[in-house]
C-alpha cells in the first residue's frame, strides 16, 4: 500500500467516524426540536459549508470550463432538487426513527442501504453478483435478530429506519445516475438546499420552533450540518481520488460500529447478546455485498448520512 493510498484510507475512517458519530448528534437533537427543524437547519449549514469549496474549485478554472460549468450548473437544477427531495425524506425517516429508537439500531439499519441497492438495482437491469446474494441473506437475517421480537413484530422506530435505508440506496443510485453528467459538487449544494428548504417549510406546519429549543440543539445541529455533511463530505472526495470504490465502500459502511459505539459510551446504550449477533451479520452482509470474489463486476454504491 503506497502513502496516498494510506492516506486516503485514514480519510475515509476519520468519515466513517464523523458519519457514525452523527447519529448521537442527531439522537441527542431530537430531544430538543423537531425532526423537520433539526433537518432543515443541519443540511442549511451543510450547503453553507460547500459555498467555500465550489468557489475555490471554480477559481482554478480558465474561462472556457468556468462557462461550462455555468451551463452546468443550470442543468443541475432540476436533478438536484429530485435528489433533494429524495434526500428530504429519507433524512426525515432517520430522524423520526431515532426519536424511537436507539442510536446502535439507527445506524446498523441505516447502514441497509448498501444492502438495499443492488437489489433496487434489479429494476434498473443492473446485474447482481452471488456475493450480493449471500450479503442479503446475512442482512436480512442480522435485521431480524437485532428488530423483530418474539412476538414476530418491529419497533416503530426500527421500521421507519428500514424504509429510510431503501430511500437511502434510492439516493445513491439516482446521484449515481446524476453525477455522470453534472457537477458532483454543485449537485450536493443543491440537494442539501433543496431538503433544508423542504425541511423548514414542514416545520412551520407541523412544529412548534423555538429558540429555546434551537439553542439547546446547537451543538448536536453544528456537528450534523458542519462536521456530518461539510468536513466529511469534502474528506470523502478528497480520498476517493486515490481509493477504490470498491475499498471507499468497505471502509465508510464502519460508519455503523461507529455509530453503535457512539451510542454505548456517549448515550449509556447497550444491547442484548441477541441484538450484537444481529449487528454483526447485518456489518457482514454489508461487507460481503461489497466485496467482489469473482470477475463478476459488484455494484458498489457511494456512502450518504
Amino acid at each position: 500500500m503506497n502513502n496516498k493510498s494510506l492516506t486516503a484510507n485514514l480519510l475515509l475512517i476519520l468519515t466513517a467516524a464523523i458519519w457514525g458519530f452523527a447519529f448521537v448528534a442527531q439522537r441527542v437533537g431530537s430531544q430538543y426540536v423537531g425532526a423537520f427543524t433539526f433537518n432543515g437547519i443541519r443540511f442549511a449549514l451543510g450547503a453553507l459549508s460547500l459555498i467555500p469549496l465550489i468557489i475555490f474549485l471554480d477559481k482554478r478554472k480558465d474561462k472556457i470550463e468556468e462557462s461550462k460549468e455555468k451551463q452546468n450548473f443550470k442543468n443541475t437544477l432540476i436533478p438536484g432538487i429530485l435528489v433533494g427531495t429524495i434526500l428530504y425524506i429519507g433524512a426525515t425517516l432517520q430522524q423520526v426513527g431515532l426519536f424511537y429508537t436507539t442510536v446502535g439500531n439507527a445506524s446498523f439499519i441505516t447502514g441497509l442501504y448498501m444492502v438495499f441497492v443492488p437489489i433496487i438495482g434489479i429494476f434498473l437491469k443492473h446485474k447482481i453478483s452471488k456475493n450480493s446474494w449471500i450479503g442479503v441473506v446475512l442482512a436480512i437475517i442480522g435485521l431480524y435478530l437485532l428488530s423483530i421480537n418474539e412476538n414476530f413484530s418491529i419497533s416503530y422506530g426500527d421500521f421507519l429506519e428500514v424504509i429510510g435505508a431503501i430511500f437511502w440506496a434510492i439516493h445513491i443510485l439516482t446521484i449515481d445516475n446524476f453525477t455522470k453528467r453534472v457537477n458532483p459538487l454543485k449537485l450536493s449544494f443543491i440537494q442539501f438546499a433543496t431538503c433544508s428548504i423542504l425541511s423548514v417549510i414542514t416545520a412551520f406546519i407541523f412544529e412548534d420552533i423555538t429558540m429555546t429549543g434551537i439553542s439547546s440543539a446547537l451543538i448536536p445541529i453544528l456537528y450534523g450540518g458542519l462536521l456530518s455533511v461539510g468536513v466529511a463530505y469534502t474528506l470523502q472526495v478528497v480520498a476517493q481520488k486515490n481509493a477504490k470504490p470498491s475499498h471507499a465502500a468497505i471502509i465508510l459502511s464502519m460508519e455503523s460500529v461507529f455509530g453503535a459505539i457512539g451510542g454505548a459510551i456517549l448515550l449509556g446504550e447497550s444491547m442484548s447478546g441477541r441484538g450484537y449477533v444481529g449487528c454483526g451479520l447485518i456489518l457482514a452482509g454489508i461487507l460481503v455485498s461489497q466485496i467482489n470474489f469473482s470477475s463478476e463486476k459488484a455494484l458498489v454504491g457511494e456512502t450518504v448520512d
